[in-house]
């Protein structure tokens, strides 16, 4: 059971002062009865509210899939730089946040979610979901540079785990990870005597870039994009 002004403002659209005012002046009702007490707990998985002519679609969590441009920050800080920017303000005000996180020049695929739980279990070293990067790299890697990227490479102050690379060339191909360590792509690459210049995210889990979003591009997650994204976290 959720206060009326609660469920409302869940929604993203509105304050809850813009709530209260609008209960006062006869603006909504519960399935269809005039409430003015905001205050009132309803059941949200049952209740039909309408509030200013408008029926309210409720929701506990929202989930959206982000193509991250180059020069944005995977954070929820009060920035012009920030990806939240990049979605309308009520995914703010209903208190998303990036799953995880992806370099200021690291571009591709970003769950936004308020899903607090589920975000937990994605990110912990215990269920941590695979992720999925295209690269390219400067000078070439071979076989024996790969090999040790697989194996785990010393990057400084951490060994990394064991890893998956599908070479499309001595500069480009795909590494998988189970882990996000700062930076530890590009300090992978560094430590078998190369550089990264593109990194790209194309799969978080068993959930895929969608190709059609262009950068900066967004959309929420389909039925079956969220269910395989709850079963990664469950692995």
């Amino acid at each position: 059971m959720l206060r009326l002004d609660k469920y409302i403002a869940d929604t993203g659209t509105v304050s809850r002062k813009e709530v209260k005012a609008a209960a006062k002046k006869g603006l909504i009702t519960v399935d269809g009865k005039t409430v003015k007490d905001v205050s009132v707990r309803i059941d949200e998985s049952t209740a039909e509210v309408i509030y200013c002519g408008q029926k309210i679609n409720w929701r506990k969590y929202v989930y959206v899939m982000l193509n991250k441009p180059a020069g944005y920050i995977s954070s929820t800080e009060e920035s012009d730089k920030t990806v939240m920017k990049l979605l309308p303000p009520e995914y703010s005000k209903m208190e998303c946040f990036p799953c995880g996180r992806l370099d200021i020049d690291t571009v591709g695929l970003l769950i936004i979610t308020n899903d607090g739980p589920l975000a937990h279990k994605l990110l912990s070293p215990r269920h941590h979901a695979e992720k999925t990067y295209y690269y390219r790299c400067s000078p070439e890697i071979g076989e024996d540079e790969a090999a040790r990227l697989c194996r785990g490479v010393d990057i400084g102050d951490y060994v990394t785990k064991t890893s998956r690379v599908e070479m499309i060339g001595g500069s480009e191909g795909y590494i998988t990870l189970t882990e996000g360590k700062f930076h530890q792509i590009k300090r992978m690459f560094e430590a078998v005597g190369s550089n990264i210049t593109y990194l790209r995210r194309v799969e978080f889990g068993t959930v895929k870039l969608d190709e059609n979003l262009a950068e900066g591009e967004w959309r929420e997650l389909s039925e079956a994009e969220l269910l395989a994204l709850r079963s990664a976290a469950e692995e």
